[in-house]
């Protein structure tokens, strides 16, 4: 029993650190690969018929060493964790219910030799990653996520205090308490197309050019570089703001983020990309109406 779990500890931190060190280095992709065929591979070699196997208790803990050395080491973040164990977890227990299911029909009494046995799935992986890889490398889908908020100032005052901003510090949506990046300034170098627009994060920043000025009505930015931990599955494409007013005097302000993703399948990561993004408007936008009323009054 002491063996078994050492071994299945030895097989699950090999495949984990292989599979990222080849995500590292771009040779695979954010894709079913690694989030589901990866996992359910591990609990179909290690699963057993009975969920105290020691094997499983071995591919728990090494899991747990696998993401706190990513979290320490600041390879990934508590966010991007947090949201990829789900997928991971049904993926494994999947695979331990299959290998289960076959166990049924075969001599229950025959011990598999894990390490044998997991030669040729890690080697079914790596061809499975490769050729998504190669199938996705070219599939840019440009996600757009919009949030709005009407406020009761002009679209100048709204405008002039949105476009640069010395500090940022509102209360921190859920996420942020965890570890979404927080932005802490935005500094505006020169108010015109082709002028750029620095936001400063925890850990980061990212670098705006403006494409198209209107003040009180439009500011649109293309990102042109970006510095965030562990977030080079995520590409930043524009920042824009739209400024509209209402009949009463007031505002309508539409923020719009769009972005890349190498994250699959899409279906499960999408919505966590917006919940995310949407969080982080929703952070600027508490920090703006502080900022209006302080400026303004109101």
């Amino acid at each position: 029993m002491k063996k078994e779990f050492i071994i299945s500890i030895i097989i699950s931190l090999t495949f984990l650190s292989l599979g990222f060190i080849l995500l590292h280095f771009e040779l695979i992709g954010y894709g079913l690969s690694f989030f589901v065929f990866l996992p359910f591979t591990l609990g179909f070699i290690l699963g057993k018929s009975t969920l105290k196997s020691m094997s499983l208790w071995g591919l728990t803990i090494s899991l747990a060493i696998f993401f706190i050395l990513l979290l320490g080491g600041n390879l990934e973040g508590m966010v991007c964790v947090l949201m990829s164990m789900p997928l991971i977890l049904i993926a494994i227990a999947i695979g331990a219910v299959v290998k289960h299911g076959i166990k049924r029909y075969r001599n229950k009494d025959k011990q598999d030799n894990l390490i044998k046995s997991s030669i040729l799935p890690f080697c079914l992986f790596l061809t499975l990653a490769f050729i998504e890889t190669e199938l996705t490398k070219n599939d840019q889908f440009v996600i757009e996520v919009k949030s709005e908020i009407i406020l009761p100032y002009s679209p100048i005052q709204v405008y002039e205090t949105i476009k640069s901003v010395d500090t940022l510090d509102a209360e921190k949506p859920f996420l942020m308490k965890l570890d979404l990046p927080i932005p802490q300034k935005c500094i505006l170098e020169e108010e015109k197309v082709g002028g750029i627009r620095t936001c400063y994060f925890e850990g980061g920043l990212i670098v705006e050019k403006i494409t198209e000025l209107e003040k009180g009505k439009i500011l649109k930015m293309d990102v042109i570089d970006y510095q965030l931990t562990g977030r080079k599955w995520l590409g930043f494409n524009e920042a824009i703001y739209y400024f509209d007013e209402l009949e009463n005097g007031q505002t309508k302000m539409t923020r719009i983020t769009t972005y890349t993703s190498e994250l699959y399948p899409r279906f499960y990561w999408k919505p966590l990309e917006k919940i995310g993004i949407e969080q982080e408007h929703e952070y600027v936008f508490s920090n703006l109406k502080k900022d209006l009323k302080n400026r303004y009054g109101g």
